[in-house]
């Protein structure tokens, strides 16, 4: 119950911007019902752009998050569990590790 209304308050406290991005890019999250903007959590934003977006997506989510948030927010959901480590391609897990390394340390 408490992480329902932690989710709910990320929610509401989401910026413009970050709704915008996630109302542009509604192709990524075509399995639930629009409007998305609101039931979107940062980390199914992040595994989504991340595994599905193109570069420009992924511009993007480093403008409106910024590139130290989203690989705070990949290397927490990553560390939580093996499942949850495999919701990302090996490829992008790889990548993305090396690169937040690098440029997000």
């Amino acid at each position: 119950m408490e992480n329902k209304i932690v989710d709910e308050i990320n929610y509401s406290m989401r910026t413009p911007e970050v709704k915008k991005f996630i109302d542009d890019h509604q192709s990524l999250f075509w399995y639930s019902p629009a409007p998305k903007s609101e039931t979107v959590s940062d980390e199914l934003l992040v595994e989504m752009v991340l595994n599905y977006g193109s570069m420009d997506d992924l511009r993007g989510l480093f403008t409106v998050l910024g590139i130290k948030e989203v690989a705070k927010i990949f290397f927490e959901s990553i560390g939580m569990s093996e499942r949850r480590k495999g919701n990302y391609h090996e490829l992008t897990l790889n990548y993305f590790t090396l690169l937040f390394n690098r440029y997000a340390s």
